[in-house]
């Protein structure tokens, strides 16, 4: 905004002009090239601010070449010289019009800046401009806080900076692929992925790409959240139900389990005096026996699917087995595990979130998916590990695989919490596999974690 001083020397400099200007039509009668030279007077208040400065000189040109008209002909002119100064008034006020719409415009723009740049500089989510390159153009406050770059540090470098590998690797590849097919796989899809602080900490975050068009620019606005602190309280969350689970098998393992055995024991020396004495009631007393025996035996599998994975590194390994095993017995499905190469897991979260997966996908494949056969496959590479349950149940549309289900929502949170990654692809009569993909650098032993209680 202009101050008090400059915008008086503004107003004392268009009056001497339009002075000016009307003293040489005056004496200068060469007709409307001078007098057309007042719109330059309008024109140049576009450098004052507001209407009144526009109206005011469109007046006073108006008057001058008003004066000028009466001062040169004496109110005696030719028609001719009079149609000149009536299109002489109309220019005048054409540039008037276009001045003040113009004002009008560059005040709505002015205000709609201040708006975004408001918008950029207060809200919590990271926001930032790339353009069809991957070279950074604007980064907000927000986003200096979430990574940790000023936004000088930034501005001219590539987004990669921002990346972990092997998102940075990746990126000229989809950028180059995009251009070349417009295929999409992030813009206009929200998505959670991994981003990387000035430090080099990684964190989990948010991020939704939208695609603008700027004449023959191309510019990409990235929203980026960061949510570790949601993850966090997911964690904890899952821990807790962990413990939770922990706690009622081992309370069915120790507790119910203990007594059926007891009972059992009593009912078979029961039924065995019974049946000395030939008592009519023996074989009832074996029967409730036997009954007895396998609600024993349920409550001990129950208990096992509760209890965590055992702590050694082939725990998952043998937790698996159970679980096909129990499935078989549980379910009367088939049900087969198998080991490619040596899976070995030092991590007990890794494996208690695997093993959790694999539960949950099995008894998906059981309930909704009908299946008869099921397999579980545990894979071990240099670089990764990775859990799969495949099934020949009726599958599901392709649509409906997109986490709506509470179980899904859980299986991915397991899966984002230790690093991991989680597939679900499935089509109507051919069954269901669930993925699930763990980068070995997960597979890292706590020192401060908690040992769960063994199952035997």
């Amino acid at each position: 905004m202009l101050d008090t001083s400059r915008r008086l020397l503004l107003y004392a400099g268009l009056g001497l002009l339009t002075g000016t200007f009307f003293l040489l039509d005056w004496a200068v009668p060469i007709g409307a090239t001078v007098e057309l030279l007042q719109v330059a007077v309008i024109l140049l208040t576009l450098f004052l601010p507001g209407r009144i400065p526009t109206l005011a000189f469109g007046l006073v040109t108006t008057l001058f070449v008003g004066l000028g008209y009466v001062l040169q002909f004496g109110g005696t002119g030719s028609p001719e010289a009079l149609m000149n100064r009536g299109l002489v008034l109309a220019g005048l006020w054409t540039a008037v019009a276009v001045v003040l719409r113009y004002k009008q415009m560059r005040q709505a723009q002015r205000e709609s800046e201040a708006k975004a740049q408001a918008i950029l500089e207060t809200t919590v989510d990271g926001i930032i401009t790339i353009d069809a390159e991957g070279t950074i153009e604007s980064f907000n406050q927000a986003a200096e806080d979430i990574f940790g770059y000023d936004a000088e540090e930034v501005i001219g470098e590539n987004i990669k900076t921002l990346m972990p590998s092997p998102y940075r690797e990746e990126h000229d590849e989809y950028l180059r692929s995009y251009h070349e097919t417009g295929r999409k796989r992030i813009i206009g899809i929200g998505r959670e992925v991994k981003g990387r602080r000035k430090d080099g900490s990684t964190f989990p975050m948010d991020l939704a790409v939208s695609e603008v068009k700027l004449g023959d620019r191309t510019i990409f606005t990235g929203i980026v959240r960061d949510i570790s602190e949601r993850r966090r309280l997911e964690k904890e969350i899952l821990n807790v139900s962990e413990e939770e689970r922990r706690r009622i098998g081992q309370d069915l393992h120790d507790g119910l389990g203990q007594m059926l055995t007891g009972i059992g024991l009593l009912s078979q020396d029961l039924a065995r005096e019974l049946e000395e004495e030939d008592h009519d009631r023996a074989d009832d007393v074996a029967e409730i026996t036997e009954h007895i025996k396998e609600a024993d035996q349920y409550a001990r599998d129950l208990s096992h699917g509760l209890i965590p994975v055992d702590v050694e590194a082939n725990g998952l390994t043998e937790a698996l087995r159970r679980l096909a095993q129990n499935a078989e017995r549980l379910f009367n499905v088939h049900c087969s595990f198998r080991e490619v190469d040596t899976v070995l897991i030092h991590n007990n979260t890794v494996a208690t979130h695997l093993y959790r997966i694999a539960q949950e996908a099995v008894s998906n494949a059981v309930r909704h998916g009908e299946a008869d056969d099921i397999k579980i496959i545990l894979a071990s590479g240099d670089e990764q590990l990775r859990l799969q349950v495949r099934d020949d149940g009726v599958g599901v549309d392709a649509e409906a695989t997109d986490g709506s289900g509470m179980g899904v929502h859980i299986m991915n949170y397991r899966a984002r919490i230790i690093g991991g990654t989680l597939e679900i692809s499935s089509e109507l009569g051919n069954g269901t596999v669930v993925t699930c993909t763990v980068p070995r650098t997960a597979d890292v032993a706590k020192e401060d974690e908690k040992a769960p209680v063994p199952a035997e």
